[in-house]
């Protein structure tokens, strides 16, 4: 039973904008969402005026001083003055947060049209600042002093993942590669250059440890940027879009236990389970999906979304890269954008660049990155350690 079947509502991605991510010193939060917004109200064929409420995606955390960004989105035009417009935080799946905040008010019948954006700016901050604000989104680190963040707790994923499994250091410099690669094609992307497997692989002076086995080339970069799309309850395409709509069929949210000593760092048990509910609402298994955009923070992340998608069994996640599976003419090609790990991570943008760049999959108009006619498409999203979960299924009208 599909997302239409269930609730009697056709969700469709009307329209969307992209920022360049990076580090946008001439940008501002506000400029940043008002750009986004703008291209998506304008590829969408939506009158401004008909939009009937505003989802804004961003962690921030102290990443910049306006703690009350909702209705920045209203700069966009004079049309959306007095449109409720709401902020959503968790962690780094806020973005998608967001998209799904939407998509239950189009469903919940109390708008029609949704304007989601995602967006943030954290390169204005110090790297103390940006590591102190990351983790204030973990339950025993948070408020601490921290020389590694993230990559730390990462790292201990990668490191309990090795004791049950196996090395996996060279694996994870392939998929670090394999997203460099793909950054190169993704004219949005932050890093875009072709690193190579033996670079990616090799500890050296220009790739140095992060924390524990993790590289620099393992991590994903502090970034500026922002997305936007406008969902339309069932609305078919308006004469003045710039393309097709792409149909939600399916989501998934699940959360899991914050204290670390609550969860198997290998396992992303809630992760597996907002997988199997958004492809369990959309009807579809994996062999039915064309290509996939995973949460690839760190690169053993990426490795882990594969097993908890069912792609592989457990601990046998590197499978899917030695074979090639997750490659371009793969089986399910994973991160075509270039992931995380070079299309950048600006926390609140995530989500919703996410869901904006599989619509471009889906609609021909992805360039460079474009898939030979794609169908059908995973979007996954992730706060936390395995901790805030979202899932989408999208595919072509």
């Amino acid at each position: 039973m599909s997302l239409q079947e269930q609730f009697g509502t056709d969700v469709l991605l009307a329209g969307w904008g992209h920022s360049r991510f990076g580090k946008l010193s001439d940008d501002t939060l506000e400029t940043l969402i008002v750009q986004v917004a703008t291209e998506a109200i304008a590829n969408s064929g939506v009158d401004a005026g008909e939009i009937d409420e505003i989802y804004l995606g961003q962690f921030n955390s102290g990443l910049v001083p306006l703690a009350f960004a909702s209705s920045l989105a209203l700069q966009t035009d004079p049309a959306l003055a007095y449109v409720p417009a709401t902020r959503v935080e968790n962690a780094c799946a806020s973005g998608s947060a967001a998209f799904q905040q939407g998509v239950k008010s189009l469903l919940a019948g109390t708008a029609r049209t949704v304007l989601v954006i995602g967006a943030e700016k954290m390169t204005d901050a110090s790297s103390e600042r940006v590591g102190s604000a990351l983790l204030g989104a973990d339950y025993d680190l948070a408020g601490q002093p921290s020389t590694s963040g993230f990559a730390g707790l990462f790292a201990v994923v990668a490191e309990a993942y090795a004791d049950r499994y196996g090395d996996v250091g060279d694996v994870l410099g392939s998929i670090a590669a394999k997203n460099h690669r793909n950054g190169v094609d993704n004219p949005f992307a932050q890093l875009r250059k072709d690193l190579g497997e033996d670079f990616c692989r090799t500890v050296s002076e220009k790739n140095p440890i992060v924390a524990g086995p993790l590289r620099r080339t393992d991590c994903s970069p502090v970034s500026d940027g922002a997305a936007a799309i406008v969902l339309t309850a069932g609305a078919p395409r308006r004469s003045g879009a710039a393309t097709d709509p792409v149909r939600l069929t399916g989501f998934g949210q699940a959360n899991d236990f914050l204290p670390a000593a609550r969860r198997d760092p290998t396992a992303f048990a809630a992760t597996r389970i907002s997988f199997e509910r958004a492809l369990r609402m959309a009807g579809v298994g994996l062999d039915e999906l064309d290509f996939a955009e995973v949460h690839d923070c760190f690169t053993i992340a990426e490795l882990i979304m594969y097993e908890a998608m069912g792609l592989t069994p457990p601990g046998e996640g590197r499978r899917a890269v030695e074979e090639g599976w997750v490659y371009r003419g793969g089986r399910l090609p994973v991160n075509i954008s270039g992931g995380l790990k070079a299309k950048g991570h600006p926390v609140g943008a995530t989500g919703v660049s996410q869901h904006v760049v599989s619509a471009m999959q889906l609609t021909g108009t992805a360039g460079d990155m474009q898939l030979d006619a794609p169908r059908r498409a995973l979007v996954q999203n992730m706060g936390g350690v395995g901790v805030a979960n979202y899932v989408s299924v999208l595919e072509a009208v």
